[in-house]
């Protein structure tokens, strides 16, 4: 009777450890989720968004882009989204800061530059290698003038590379695409990470509509960038890291600087003539209104590095008082002349534009 009493108190003793180590496991389970869970929420941001000219964009305005989604980040408030990496957004050329001017002119800059002005007008005309050849200058240390002279050259190239209906042998940036049966033009260019009014542009196609299975187009392969340089008023356009052509802005004035940094293209940010309160006076402002002052198109931004990380509420677009365009006069934003602001808005897209401001 003892040798029965034992086994079966040993047995029960081996079911009962079985029990508990089973619990053990599942409550270590649970614990484990529990706090994984908490550690993979979005953290709040402590800088806050800071709102000056768009703080009043209303969330009832659509958005311009056929494409766009239903969520709309609100003003003034950090996206979730700008804690994350970011994907395929490459470096902007000379991103550290402005590039280095020297008061001699570069000789070296200056053989590439008469090198490339002669492969323009060679036959055929070897644009593409001119681009390059000067796109890679642009690397280089030379004076003011000089690379004056380099980015106006490439302005010139762009306008038979990018924006003209050619695609030029050689061209990794460009390239033909035969329409297939049911192609969506938004679809393409959301493919291509542009933006599908440019496709329209420089292939001359007045609706999207209209885009016609069997047709060859002309696709440019994105995305397009801008850095902006606050000592010159300046914005350099980039599509990918090839350097497009420059534009004259205007700024934040004093005590309402536009913040240094890397800012995107905010998701659903891109509206044409949305109102607008102006935060001092309280008024609204509509795009019929005599002195709607926004202009023809409003480009927002979203905060990622620098001064400008987790900041919402500033933007790119038009403005009611061309004057003021390469001086500081905003709240913060980045001013442009309507029809620039047009352009811009057709070649920026949202996530995946970023838009670099140094001083």
């Amino acid at each position: 009777m003892a040798r029965v009493s034992f086994n079966w108190i040993s047995g029960r003793f081996r079911i009962n450890s079985l029990y508990l180590v089973v619990a053990l496991v599942v409550f270590g389970a649970v614990v484990f989720i529990l706090f994984r869970g908490h550690g993979g929420l979005p953290q709040e941001a402590s800088a806050g968004g800071t709102v000056h000219e768009a703080n009043s964009v209303r969330d009832s305005v659509e958005p311009a882009s056929s494409v766009a989604n239903e969520t709309r980040p609100q003003p003034g408030v950090p996206s979730p989204a700008l804690s994350q990496p970011q994907p395929g957004l490459p470096s902007i050329v000379g991103s550290a800061s402005a590039p280095v001017a020297d008061s001699e002119p570069n000789p070296t800059v200056a053989n590439i530059l008469s090198q490339a002005i002669a492969l323009k007008q060679s036959q055929p005309g070897r644009i593409i290698e001119a681009r390059n050849n000067l796109n890679d200058a642009l690397k280089l240390p030379m004076s003011l003038p000089q690379r004056k002279a380099v980015k106006d050259e490439m302005a010139k190239l762009a306008d038979d590379w990018l924006f003209g209906p050619a695609v030029f042998a050689g061209d990794t940036l460009c390239e033909t695409y035969m329409v297939k049966r049911g192609d969506l033009l938004q679809v393409i260019g959301r493919r291509q990470k542009v933006p599908y009014e440019i496709l329209m542009g420089i292939n001359n196609i007045s609706r999207p509509e209209s885009l016609q299975a069997g047709r060859a187009i002309k696709i440019a392969k994105g995305p397009f960038h801008a850095k902006v340089y606050r000592s010159t008023f300046t914005l350099d356009l980039y599509l990918q890291d090839t350097y497009v052509r420059s534009f004259t802005v205007g700024l934040g004035k004093p005590g309402y600087e536009t913040p240094t940094g890397i800012w995107r293209v905010q998701e659903n940010g891109k509206l044409i003539q949305p109102p607008w309160t102006d935060p001092d006076t309280g008024r609204l402002y509509k795009s019929a209104d005599p002195d709607y002052p926004l202009g023809s198109r409003w480009i927002a931004l979203d905060g990622l590095e620098g001064q400008a990380k987790d900041r919402t509420g500033f933007a790119i677009h038009g403005t009611k008082a061309p004057e003021q365009i390469g001086t500081a006069g905003s709240r913060g934003c980045i001013r442009m002349f309507n029809g620039d602001a047009v352009l811009m808005f057709n070649l920026l897209i949202p996530v995946y534009s970023r838009v670099e401001i140094v001083d």
